[in-house]
C-alpha cells in the first residue's frame, strides 16, 4: 500500500540533500459529510491521467522545488479511507507550502473525477 512515509523515503533516496530542506505533505481522506453537510458513505474516484500529468509537470518546474509526487486511490473509497497523497520536496517553506496547496487544489479541480454516495 502506498503511504506518505514510503513516498518520502523513496524521494530521500533519489534527491540531492543540498536541494531539499523540507517535505510538505497532504493526506486527503473521505469525509463523513459532503461539503454541503449531507451525510456521505463513499466516493467513487478516478482520474484524467493527461490532466494529472500536466499539473504535476507544471508544479515540478517551480523555483526551489526538487520533487512533487502524488498518488490517488481510485475506485470505491469509504468514509475514513485515504484518497489523495501529495508530497512536495523543496528548499524552503516559502517555496514549498504554496506549491503543496496549489498541487492539491489543481489535481482535485483538473484531474480527479469523483461521484459521491450520500446516505
Amino acid at each position: 500500500m502506498v503511504t506518505l512515509q514510503g513516498m518520502i523515503e523513496d524521494l530521500k533516496k533519489k534527491l540531492d540533500p543540498a536541494t531539499v530542506g523540507m517535505f510538505a505533505c497532504h493526506n486527503g481522506v473521505v469525509r463523513a459529510t459532503s461539503r454541503s453537510g449531507a451525510p456521505a458513505e463513499a466516493l467513487d474516484i478516478d482520474k484524467d491521467q493527461e490532466a494529472w500529468d500536466r499539473v504535476l509537470a507544471d508544479v515540478r518546474s517551480r523555483p526551489g522545488i526538487a520533487a512533487v509526487e502524488a498518488y490517488l486511490f481510485t475506485g470505491r473509497r469509504r468514509v475514513g479511507e485515504d484518497l489523495l497523497l501529495v508530497v512536495v520536496a523543496g528548499d524552503i517553506r516559502e517555496n514549498v507550502f504554496p506549491v503543496l496547496e496549489e498541487t492539491v487544489n489543481r489535481l482535485k479541480k483538473e484531474a480527479v473525477k469523483k461521484r459521491e454516495h450520500l446516505t
